[in-house]
């Protein structure tokens, strides 16, 4: 997920010469119209106080980050109780802003304390960015049926650098910073379903990339690349899933519980594309008392990566699971490396009699790991959410 040392020097690094910019450099510059004027005492004051309360800001911040543990094995320290709440409402009359993302910008650079966001009913046309500073958000809907922020960009929609944006820049919510939580909201990708073998069409609804992030009865529709479960440890209750191909994908540590996975695949598609790229990756996918329906003909998974980790616990599968269940993504080495496994799972789709010889049906002891909170570590951060 992390590396301990580059990321985060290169950040504190970068963060130290924009504070030097701004509040050095800006100093050296001198207008000529003003060179023979006289220094104004009081001016020279407010400008020392303002440095000074910066820097001190920053070094919150530093030692906020230094805090952290930046690995899958040590503590996570969470913040559950709202500092303060900020409301977004379609009607100007009846909230602080009418855009998700305007009340992310009202944020502090650096946030440090849980600032709840109520969303009120509507829907919401825009795409929303958090950045990776603004820590210990929570967004919170009035129902997921009734509360959508929505968009429509795909891998191959133009930036603003007149670029592709690629899947990782199509997501309508993207979330970058840590300790995350989203309650009773929908996060749609408007493109719809491409044709098989259609190139470009990945449409993300919501992109997490950071670590200690929570959903509870969320919806999250789209087609291709629906969720894209991109790094950290992440907790989903009793959401709603929607799409055709890879529609649950990334190299995250996530536990899905009581969640309603529903293929609208027109002819085939797959559930899963988790990318574990090395046996040493803490990640993987755990679902456990979870229902897999829909349309169309599905894999459970295909190995994205070549150790590839997926486990389907105590769900229900209906007849739209493929028998062999599983896709090596072409590549017969990635047999030997993936992790994939089903434990106690029901309906007519769960059969292993057909699955392929590299799954397996995990025994009380190999699938014990997989089905509580304690595999994302959740005892430490999810305590009353």
């Amino acid at each position: 997920m992390y590396n301990n040392k580059t990321p985060l020097f290169t950040l504190l690094t970068l963060l130290f010469l924009l504070h030097c910019s701004t509040n050095c450099h800006g100093r050296i510059h001198h207008n000529n119209d003003h060179k023979n004027k006289k220094s104004n005492p009081k001016q020279v004051t407010i400008n020392m106080t303002k440095s000074w309360e910066s820097e001190v800001q920053f070094m919150k911040w530093v030692n906020f980050v230094g805090s952290l543990k930046h690995t899958l094995f040590k503590t996570a320290k969470n913040k559950l109780f709202p500092s303060y709440t900020l409301t977004v409402s379609k009607n100007p009359n009846t909230g602080d802003f009418t855009t998700i993302q305007d009340a992310i910008d009202s944020l502090p650079i650096i946030n440090l304390v849980r600032v709840v966001i109520k969303v009120k009913a509507g829907t919401y046309e825009e795409k929303v960015n958090i950045p990776a500073l603004k820590s210990f958000v929570s967004i919170e809907g009035e129902g997921a049926d009734k509360t959508i922020v929505q968009w429509g960009d795909t891998a191959h929609t133009l930036g603003p650098n007149g670029r592709p944006l690629g899947t990782y820049g199509s997501a309508t919510f993207a979330v970058n910073s840590p300790y995350f939580t989203a309650k009773n909201i929908t996060f749609k990708n408007t493109t719809p379903a491409p044709p098989p073998g259609a190139v470009g069409m990945q449409a993300v609804a919501l992109r997490i990339s950071a670590d200690t992030a929570a959903f509870i009865g969320c919806k999250f529709l789209g087609a291709q690349d629906t969720l894209y479960d991109h790094l950290g440890r992440h907790y989903y209750k009793d959401c709603y899933i929607e799409g055709t191909v890879d529609f649950i994908f990334g190299n995250a540590l996530s536990l899905f519980e009581g969640c309603h996975v529903h293929a609208v695949a027109q002819n085939y598609g797959a559930v899963t594309a988790q990318g574990r790229s090395s046996m040493l990756d803490d990640t993987g996918f755990s679902f456990v008392n979870c229902k897999v329906t829909g349309s169309g003909v599905l894999y459970l998974g295909r190995a994205w990566g070549p150790f590839s980790r997926v486990i389907f616990a105590y769900t229900f599968m209906d007849n739209i699971i493929l028998p062999k269940g599983w896709y090596d993504w072409g590549d017969p080495t990635r047999q030997m490396t993936v992790s994939y496994g089903q434990y106690k799972c029901t309906g007519p789709g769960a059969s292993f009699a057909g699955r392929v010889a590299w799954s397996r049906e995990l025994t009380d002891e190999e699938a014990k790991p997989f089905l509580s909170l304690s595999f994302i570590d959740g005892s430490e951060w999810i305590d009353s959410l």
